[in-house]
Formats: structure tokens, sequence, C-alpha cells
């Protein structure tokens, strides 16, 4: 088995040009499904880091009146902010399994009439 072969056919297939109509539809379709879950986990993980943050300042002093109260206030929020960031990934899990099974049917489907030509 000459591996080295396989290698430079696979790469070849990466560079070359996808002309037919069929191809630019399955990448748009998979890119669709896609789209969402992405766009949503980016954003929620920035949002709950923001808030780790605020929270963060909220107990080392740097925001708020420095008293106890902020202290424990700061670390309330933190570990909010935190727990948003640990179910972020879960939750992109799902929301992608979701749209994967929205669009599976028309991808499988362009994916075979791709493949029989």
């Amino acid at each position: 088995m000459n591996t080295d072969k396989i290698y430079a056919e696979q790469l070849a297939n990466e560079y070359a040009p996808k002309d037919t109509s069929k191809v630019i539809a399955l990448r748009k379709l998979d890119a669709r499904a896609k789209l969402p879950a992405t766009i949503f986990t980016y954003t929620f993980v920035i949002i709950a880091a923001l808030v780790t943050g605020v929270g963060m300042c909220l107990s080392m002093n740097v925001i708020g009146g420095g008293t106890t109260a902020m202290f424990v206030l700061g670390v309330i929020v933190g570990i909010v902010g935190l727990l948003g960031m640990g179910i972020n990934y879960p939750i992109y899990k799902k929301m992608l399994a979701n749209s994967k099974q929205k669009y599976a049917f028309e991808i499988m489907q362009l994916a075979m009439e791709i493949s029989e030509n």
C-alpha cells in the first residue's frame, strides 16, 4: 500500500477546482447547517466571559465599593459566568445536532447525486 500515492491524490482532490454547482450547493448546505450553532456559541461565550470579568473586578475591588457585599456579589457573578462558559459546549453540540438533523436529508441526497457521477 503506497501511502504517498494516497496522500498525493487526497491533496490533489483538495486543490482541484470544484466547478460543479452540486458541490458548491453541498458546501453551502453544510455551512447553513453549522452557522447558527457557531454564531450562538461565540456570542454566548463572549457574554459569559464578560460576566466572569465583571465578577472578578467586583471581587478584587476594582469596581464597586470594596465592601464585603461587593466581594460576595463578585464571586457569585464570576461563578455564573464560569457556569455559562461551562455549559456552552453542550449547548453547541445539541444545537449542531438539531441543525444537522434538519438538513440531513438534503445533504445526503445531494452527496449521493455527486458520488454517483
